[in-house]
């Protein structure tokens, strides 16, 4: 699509050079959603790519998520051994409705800051406790966790002007076990109930649920909950109303699809059987 309100591109190559932030900017990153369709409220593309942030840096504490980092990058990036999460990266990154073209293109943070409910990469860093690091519009910088970070369908905490910078992982998230759900109506559709559970070895059960919610929801329980505990957690905890509709699944089906693949998660993480 071509944006023919644009009259002015800035490229910066530092956080000094970001140009002051005004109506009628967007930041560039892969474009893939501000090509997608006409935005003739914009003006000037403030493009980040000169920027040239590391896709992806690993520490002994955490794995770094530029926000530019391409899905293709984070899919081919080769996880340690005791990564026991790892396959979580390939789920997630599987679960977009895309080409290979645009897993070339399309970014990490481009898919948190458009704050869909089935973006697929809100699950995969809420579900493994990531931390959004944002530069502000009047300078400083703020950590939110990505579990707070989207605040409702196409809602986030971001305000104008301020840059989603990176996302740290802990390494001790990544060294969990995991069990991965997704349902779509169609079999490359949208997500509808995107589900990840995690077991740590202080034995606590954390279940994200996504997609099917508005936003992502996050529950724990300490040691092993029953199926009764489970489902009454959910009830508690994921109100009617945070349910997401669309074309692509009714709130009510979205509900019982959450429960039952809350369901297997827990058996399959506590080794249950029925």
């Amino acid at each position: 699509m071509d944006l023919n309100t644009i009259t002015a591109v800035a490229h910066p190559q530092t956080r000094a050079q970001l140009p002051v932030w005004t109506a009628g900017d967007a930041w560039l990153a892969g474009g893939t959603w501000l090509f997608s369709e006409p935005q003739t409220h914009l003006t000037r593309l403030i493009d980040l790519t000169d920027l040239k942030w590391p896709a992806l840096t690993v520490t002994e504490n955490h794995l770094s998520i530029a926000a530019t980092c391409t899905i293709a990058q984070l899919d081919g990036l080769a996880c340690p051994p005791d990564w026991r999460a790892a396959p979580l990266i390939g789920q997630c990154c599987r679960a977009f409705l895309a080409s290979f073209k645009i897993w070339k293109t399309a970014t990490i943070g481009g898919n948190l800051c458009m704050s869909l409910p089935a973006g697929p990469m809100i699950s995969l860093a809420s579900a493994l406790d990531g931390i959004c690091t944002i530069w502000k519009a009047g300078g400083g910088e703020q950590k939110i966790p990505v579990i707070d970070f989207v605040t409702g369908n196409q809602r986030n905490r971001l305000t104008p002007g301020d840059l989603l910078r990176q996302i740290d992982v802990p390494v001790a998230a990544l060294k969990r076990r995991t069990a991965f759900r997704q349902i779509s109506l169609a079999p490359v559709g949208r997500s509808a109930a995107l589900l990840i559970g995690s077991r740590d070895t202080d034995d606590m059960l954390t279940l994200t649920v996504t997609a099917s919610t508005v936003r992502p929801i996050q529950l724990s329980f300490r040691g092993a909950p029953d199926a009764s505990a489970l489902h009454a957690a959910i009830a508690q905890q994921i109100t009617d109303d945070l349910y997401h509709t669309d074309i692509h699944g009714q709130p009510l089906w979205r509900k019982h699809m959450t429960l039952r693949l809350a369901e297997e998660i827990r058996r399959e993480l506590l080794g249950a059987t029925s």
